[in-house]
């Protein structure tokens, strides 16, 4: 949906407050926000679910747009943000079951085994970030010093080992 496509007048008066032209604009832009959505959420059910919001948000926030030329990336990225927080607790729900999953199937030793295996399987710069954090329990500030990092640098290679870790323990 690109502006052009759109009457710019019925744009205008949308955004001016009039319900008729809001009402029309928004049928106009259904079939593309479906469309967009059924790529972005994770079933038909969401992407509609997420449809739908996008439209109640638009229909209540449209008079907030600063500029009418602006008005089909505003909506294309309601419809993205409602489809993410749609999809959060879904990823969420899932990720908690398969760690939990994984934990009751394993022993106590057999979890120290993998893990040990999972953090040599890490490549150094996160092994090192890894084992200084959760083994050493050093804090981002102490392991940024030692490792002559930024304390975001240090941040980002602990959140990716832990992931990394945690896939090679699924997988």
């Amino acid at each position: 949906m690109k502006t052009g496509r759109l009457d710019t007048k019925l744009l205008e008066a949308a955004h001016q407050g009039d319900v008729v032209a809001l009402e029309s604009l928004l049928i106009l832009c259904r079939p593309d926000l479906r469309r967009y959505a059924a790529l972005t959420c994770l079933t038909s059910a969401d992407a509609e679910d997420a449809v739908q919001e996008a439209l109640m948000i638009v229909y209540r926030k449209v008079s907030a747009l600063r500029s009418v030329g602006t008005f089909s990336q505003w909506i294309f990225q309601i419809v993205r943000r409602e489809c993410l927080r749609i999809i959060q607790p879904k990823t969420i729900g899932l990720e908690i079951i398969q760690e939990k999953a994984y934990l009751d199937a394993h022993s106590d030793t057999e979890l120290r085994f993998d893990l040990t295996r999972a953090i040599q399987s890490l490549s150094p710069i996160y092994r090192e970030v890894l084992v200084l954090r959760d083994f050493e329990e050093l804090t981002i500030q102490e392991i940024a010093q030692r490792l002559e990092l930024p304390p975001e640098t240090a941040k980002t290679r602990l959140y990716r080992g832990r992931n990394l870790v945690r896939e090679y323990l699924l997988a």
